[in-house]
């Protein structure tokens, strides 16, 4: 079941935090979370500029849960400078890159329990996404999230990406003359998805970066989707539409969900059901209840 104290999390969009305009443009627009960026996108000389005037925008919020801030890797001194910057600010979360393991996540938690509590912030308000999968070590890693650690609860979702991973194998292709992923990083989104269902998050697909084919866009989201992914990282205004679109359940969807539901209903303690001439078993009954309740629909 959904936590109705979560925000939505069909689309995350980006936006350099040394850009008043883009953050701006990002707030005022319709993606469920702003992510506002301190890592790749703000060269290093600009990050203490933009780390004032990322605090500077969510301050001036009046929902600042959708207000996230991609801070830098735990095992950078930024990061310690990013949180001191935007904690007090109170975001909805922190995005972590290239997240090795549950270590970085304890790590991370440890340092947002110190800045909560010394800015008068309820513990634990601060919620972790991670990106699971943007380096050779964190590849073995995607399980190491569902176990119990410091920190655990603080988890909500688990994202991966190509471009740091390619990077990091010295890799000067991620995809073949088809266009889909090769199977490097097809396998990377597969650890992401079954690591984030393994600890009860929402897996979201990464970034398309090729803003201008919405298209594709929407055509991949939407398998995506129906392979499990809960979401999708957007980098420009224009994607977050056909992604919300893709990732809201259609009329039909849940409709046939509500009829699944009331079959079993209908028939306490069944294993199996007859439906529109399909038997349908427990498994297809709690996919049912999950659409239901993600939808808001129950």
């Amino acid at each position: 079941m959904s936590n109705p104290a979560l925000p939505k999390m069909r689309s995350w969009l980006f936006a350099p935090g040394d850009s008043e305009k883009k953050m701006g443009k990002a707030i005022d627009g319709s993606a469920d979370i702003a992510l506002l960026d301190l890592e790749d996108s703000v060269a290093p000389e600009k990050k203490p500029s933009a780390r004032q005037m990322v605090a500077d925008t969510i301050a001036a919020s009046d929902n600042r849960a959708r207000l996230w801030v991609r801070i830098n890797p735990v095992s950078t001194s930024d990061c310690i400078a990013d949180l001191v910057a935007v904690i007090p600010a109170q975001p909805g979360g922190v995005f972590l890159p290239k997240a090795e393991g549950a270590a970085d996540l304890t790590r991370l938690h440890h340092y947002l329990t110190a800045l909560e509590a010394a800015n008068g912030i309820p513990p634990g308000r601060t919620l972790i996404a991670a990106l699971v999968t943007e380096t050779a070590a964190a590849m073995f890693r995607t399980g190491d999230y569902a176990g119990d650690y410091p920190g655990r609860e603080r988890l909500v979702a688990m994202s991966w990406g190509a471009e740091d991973l390619s990077s990091a194998l010295g890799a000067r292709e991620q995809r073949g003359p088809d266009g889909e992923y090769s199977h490097t990083y097809e396998m990377a989104r597969s650890l992401c998805l079954i690591g984030a269902s393994a600890a009860g998050v929402a897996a979201i697909e990464t970034v398309q970066p090729e803003f201008r084919d919405l298209e594709a866009l929407e055509t991949r989201a939407r398998r995506v989707r129906a392979q499990g992914f809960r979401g999708m990282l957007a980098i420009h205004p224009a994607q977050v539409d056909p992604i919300n679109a893709a990732f809201t359940p259609s009329a039909a969807e849940l409709a046939h969900a509500r009829a699944v539901v009331q079959a079993f209903d209908d028939h306490p303690g069944a294993g199996v059901v007859a439906l529109d001439g399909a038997m349908l078993d427990r498994p297809h009954l709690a996919l049912a209840q999950r659409l239901l309740a993600e939808a808001g629909d129950v």
